[in-house]
C-alpha cells in the first residue's frame, strides 16, 4: 500500500469516527461537542505541537465544550503539502502550515519565501498584525478555499556551514541546501553559493558525506536535528524570521455557527501570541545550548547581503507579480 493511500485511510478512519459522533449528538437528547481534526507534521515535544495543544485547549473553553479538537502529530496524516491538499477539499479541518511548501496552491504564500523581509522580531509582528498580514491571508484564502486563522513562527534562520564563515567571501561555491522556491534559490545564487534540493531527514548524512557543505534553519532545529555535530559553524545572516499558517478549511468554516466561529478564531488569536513567544524563547535557548556543545557563531555582513541580493530578486518579485504585497511589507513601520 502507497504512503498515500495509507494517509487517506487514517485521514478518512478518523473523519468516519468524527461523523458519527456528531450524528451520534444529533440523535441524543443532550448534545454531544463537535471534535474537529488538527494534523500537523512534527513532533510532540516541538512548538508545533505544544501551540496547537494550547489552541485545541483555548476553543473547548472560548466554545463552552461545543467544539473539541482531535490532535494528530508526527505526520501521520501526511506530509505538510497533503495536508494542505485535504484542508483545500474539506477532508481535514486544521493544520499548521510551512508557507514555502503551498506555492503550488497559493501564488501569494510565496511572499514569505523572500530573504530579507523584515528589519527585525518587531517589524516581523508589525507585517503580519497589520494591513500587509491580512492581506496575505485573505489572498491565500482567495487561492486555496483555506482561512488563515493566525501567524504562528518567530524563529530566526541562519546559515549552517561544515566550513568556518568568516567573511561573505566563504559562501562562494558552497553547497548549500535550500528550499526548491524560486526566490530562496535566486538570492542564494547571487550570494554565490551553490542551491542544492535535498530531503530534509537526508541532511545529516549529506553534510558527513560532503554532498553539501551547509543549509539554512533556524537554532531550535539545528540543535534537535543535531546538525552542528557535523557542521559547527553557524553564520549569523538573520535573512528570515520563520512564519507557520495556522489553517482551517474553508467548509469547516462554513458549516460552523456564528457562534463556533468567533470561538475558533478568539482561540486562534490567543494561541498566536502563545506559539511566537515560545518560539522566540526556544530560538534563544536553542542558540545559548549550541554555543555550549561547541557550535561557532559568525556575525555576517546583513547589509552588503541585502545589497548583493537586491536585483535579482526584485526581478523575481516583479515576474511573480508579488511586488505590491512586497512593497506593504517593507514599508510597514
Amino acid at each position: 500500500m502507497s504512503q498515500r493511500s495509507l494517509t487517506f485511510q487514517l485521514l478518512q478512519i478518523a473523519r468516519f469516527a468524527t461523523v458519527t459522533l456528531f450524528l451520534a449528538s444529533a440523535a441524543a437528547p443532550t448534545a454531544m461537542a463537535r471534535e474537529l481534526i488538527f494534523a500537523h507534521g512534527a513532533t510532540e515535544e516541538t512548538a508545533y505541537h505544544l501551540s496547537a495543544m494550547r489552541f485545541a485547549e483555548l476553543l473547548e473553553t472560548k466554545s463552552d465544550g461545543d467544539l473539541t479538537v482531535g490532535l494528530y502529530s508526527n505526520g501521520v496524516l501526511g506530509h505538510e503539502t497533503e495536508m494542505f491538499e485535504q484542508q483545500t477539499a474539506g477532508a481535514l479541518d486544521l493544520s499548521i502550515v510551512n508557507p514555502g511548501l503551498i506555492s503550488e496552491f497559493s501564488h501569494t504564500a510565496s511572499i514569505f519565501s523572500i530573504p530579507f523581509l523584515y528589519r527585525d522580531i518587531d517589524h516581523w509582528e508589525h507585517v503580519l498584525d497589520g494591513e500587509a498580514g491580512r492581506e496575505i491571508a485573505e489572498r491565500i484564502e482567495a487561492e486555496t478555499g483555506v482561512k488563515v486563522l493566525a501567524y504562528y513562527g518567530g524563529s530566526t534562520r541562519q546559515i549552517v556551514s561544515t566550513r568556518p564563515l568568516e567573511t561573505l567571501d566563504d559562501l562562494e561555491g558552497m553547497k548549500l541546501r535550500t528550499n526548491p522556491t524560486r526566490p530562496t534559490v535566486t538570492a542564494w545564487a547571487a550570494l554565490g553559493t551553490q542551491p542544492t534540493v535535498m530531503a530534509y531527514r537526508e541532511i545529516y548524512t549529506g553534510l558527513q558525506l560532503g554532498a553539501i557543505d551547509g543549509l539554512l534553519n533556524e537554532a531550535e532545529w539545528i540543535l534537535r536535528m543535531r546538525f552542528h555535530e557535523v557542521a559547527p559553524h553557524i553564520g549569523l545572516s538573520g535573512h528570515d524570521i520563520t512564519v507557520r499558517l495556522l489553517t482551517l478549511s474553508g467548509e469547516t468554516w462554513a458549516s460552523l455557527t456564528p457562534a463556533q466561529q468567533q470561538a475558533v478564531q478568539a482561540a486562534a488569536d490567543e494561541s498566536e501570541q502563545y506559539a511566537r513567544d515560545l518560539q522566540i524563547r526556544l530560538d534563544r535557548e536553542s542558540r545559548a545550548q549550541l554555543k555550549a556543545e561547541g557550535a561557532t557563531f559568525y556575525p555576517m555582513d546583513r547589509e552588503r547581503m541585502q545589497t548583493l541580493v537586491a536585483a535579482p530578486l526584485g526581478e523575481v518579485i516583479d515576474d511573480m507579480g508579488l511586488r505590491d504585497i512586497y512593497r506593504l511589507i517593507v514599508e510597514t513601520e
